[in-house]
């Protein structure tokens, strides 16, 4: 019995914390999109990524080349000189697969890149994020651009402006959102003043519909 009641009271306190919790959320896309310098830094993310993959498909479209004079000469060649064109096209493969993953791979040049030019902004939205959090007292930040599914969210919730104006930058079109949010919900909530349809009378002041 008194494991009962101890383990309802470890649930009770539980419930009592989580409600006493404050969450917010923010949309990280909303933000980088409105980071000029985020944008300036994707485009040429997106430069560079374009160079490099006419590069490894330049590679590709030469060995392609390559097999198939290979495969319309053959019947011409010798035993040698046939393993000797195979061993060409291997090699070719071989460092056409090395460049595109010294460029495309795992920790390869173009995450470097990456990480060179986004991440010291993605870092500076974290802490602004969690100094809003501190500052405003909440306990958890989601992030709406995630892989979190969230069924609803209020939009007087959302500090994506809230980072952005802490960080220095002009964003201002979630206020929008809560503005439309509230219009809505405006208009969605019953008007006491209404009349009743029982209650109407028709034009001209004439007897009322019997009820």
């Amino acid at each position: 019995m008194k494991k009962i009641i101890l383990v309802a009271s470890v649930l009770v306190a539980s419930c009592a914390v989580s409600v006493a919790q404050k969450i917010a959320y923010i949309d990280s896309e909303y933000i980088l999109g409105n980071i000029p310098e985020y944008k300036s830094a994707q485009a040429e993310l997106d430069k560079v990524s374009a160079g490099w993959q006419k590069e490894v498909e330049a590679k590709y479209a030469e060995i392609d080349k390559m097999y198939k004079a290979y495969q319309a000469e053959q019947i011409l060649l010798t035993d040698d000189m046939k393993k000797k064109r195979e061993a060409d096209i291997v090699t070719k493969e071989k460092d056409a697969k090395d460049l595109q993953k010294q460029r495309f791979g795992v920790d390869g040049e173009l995450f470097k890149k990456r990480q060179e030019l986004v991440k010291p902004i993605q870092d500076k939205v974290y802490n602004a994020v969690k100094t809003i959090s501190e500052k405003g007292g909440y306990s958890i930040m989601f992030d709406k651009s995630s892989d979190l599914t969230m069924l609803y969210t209020s939009p007087k919730l959302d500090k994506s402006d809230d980072v952005l104006n802490l960080m220095g930058y002009k964003g201002g079109n979630k206020g929008k959102n809560i503005d439309k949010y509230e219009k809505e919900n405006k208009l969605n909530s019953p008007n006491p003043q209404s009349p009743s349809p029982g209650n109407t009378s028709p034009a001209g002041g004439g007897p009322k519909r019997p009820q």
